[in-house]
């Protein structure tokens, strides 16, 4: 597949999700190494939506570090039930914050995200990693996001 996405001219996020899941599966098809397909997956969702910040964090020892990301510098590592991500990790379920200034205990990396959605990665039953997605608009995030970034987790780290 060529590195270029085709991404559809519609409002409709959930139009958008359903023509570049198979592109992002094409893009890391075949290929081994987990930091190369991790970068082409923040690379199309930042593509193809525009949001704040998308990256992973990597589950190391007892810390999540930081992993391939899009968007402005990032906090390097967080503890496990700390914030957002933390707290999926803990937890290993998607987390979904309408209002990041109204979750306990929310890290703030950037004043300007308002909103965020994490899904963990998990790998025989452990979380080995977490997919962030932060918008700079409230409620910017629904079942629809959830759905198909648990569809495109499930491919990561296989």
């Amino acid at each position: 597949m060529a590195e270029e996405l085709i991404i559809p001219k519609t409002d409709s996020r959930e139009d958008i999700y359903k023509s570049i899941l198979p592109q992002i599966q094409a893009l890391t098809a075949g290929e081994t190494d987990l930091i190369a397909n991790l970068a082409n997956i923040t690379a199309a969702l930042m593509e193809a939506f525009r949001f704040l910040w998308v990256g992973f964090y990597i589950v190391k020892e007892d810390e999540l570090v930081l992993g391939p990301f899009q968007g402005p510098v990032a906090c390097t590592r967080i503890s496990k039930g700390k914030g957002v991500c933390g707290t999926a990790w803990e937890k290993a379920e998607t987390i979904l914050v309408p209002d990041v200034e109204e979750f306990p205990g929310h890290i703030a990396c950037s004043s300007a995200s308002r909103s965020e959605i994490v899904v963990p990665v998990i790998k025989n039953g452990k979380v080995i990693m977490v997919l962030d997605v932060d918008s700079e608009k409230v409620n910017n995030f629904s079942g629809i996001d959830q759905k198909y970034l648990e569809e495109i987790c499930l491919g990561v780290g296989n």
